[in-house]
């Protein structure tokens, strides 16, 4: 009896606990829970299509016995089971595996979807591959135009130098006219420019740099026996030609 007392004393002792008693309500609701779903499960009626595929696959799961028509010919035949089939036994084992179709979609649509999805992925690789040589195209651009900046601004560069040295070189032979208006550096003030000089304009607007560079270019080198290149004035044509490797950037260089 004092065990008994002592039992039921530390019983509830740790029932009083702040805690416990929410603890073993939590327990005992999911065990009920749980019991409750299984309950549902078993009594739950089984629809017709798991039915169906429960007695199909119970079915095949389990072998052709002497029943069968066709097995019981087969072993009138001298076949035994587990024997391949075939007169040499190159034949099949096991009997080719049932495929039953679930769903709506009509004969040779897996085939479809599949070959759609091959062509949608050959496309998606068809527009990068196109815009990765779109992408390599306009870098190439880009370093053209970039190229012909630069040689652009070379080349006004040099035109400006080989007319400053037009201009020095016409003045100490006491030119005071340039033989083309664009043979020397033009003044900033355009009020003063008369008809005559915007005509000149016109037509030396025509030229290109590069045309422009090459005419002044044998203007010095023909007048003044001058090398821009060179940076060197000779004594004559027969100096020039002999000393200077040529007339442009590309034969000195």
């Amino acid at each position: 009896k004092k065990k008994k007392c002592l039992l039921e004393l530390l019983t509830r002792r740790q029932d009083v606990r702040p805690g416990l008693p929410m603890v073993r309500r939590v327990k005992e609701a999911i065990q009920k829970e749980e019991k409750q779903k299984e309950a549902n499960e078993k009594n739950r009626q089984k629809s017709i299509k798991e039915e169906e595929k429960e007695r199909r696959d119970l079915v095949l799961k389990s072998a052709l016995g002497n029943e069968n028509k066709g097995f019981a010919l087969l072993q009138k035949m001298g076949y035994k089971s587990g024997q391949a089939l075939g007169k040499s036994g190159e034949g099949i084992v096991e009997p080719i595996p049932l495929n039953i179709k679930t769903g709506l979609s009509g004969l040779g649509h897996e085939e479809l979807k599949k070959r759609k999805a091959e062509e949608k992925l050959e496309n998606y690789r068809q527009k990068l591959h196109m815009k990765k040589q779109a992408n390599e195209q306009a870098a190439d651009q880009f370093r053209i135009r970039f190229k012909t900046k630069q040689e652009e601004r070379k080349m006004e560069g040099d035109l400006r130098k080989s007319q400053r040295a037009c201009q020095q070189l016409d003045m100490q032979k006491d030119i005071d006219v340039p033989k083309e208006t664009w043979f020397w550096i033009e003044p900033e003030e355009e009020d003063k420019k008369d008809e005559e000089d915007k005509e000149d304009e016109c037509t030396s607007s025509d030229l290109s740099v590069s045309e422009k560079l090459h005419i002044l270019t044998s203007y010095l080198r023909e007048e003044h026996f001058y090398c821009i290149w060179c940076g060197t004035t000779y004594e004559d044509s027969e100096d020039l030609s002999s000393n200077c490797p040529g007339d442009s950037a590309a034969d000195h260089d």
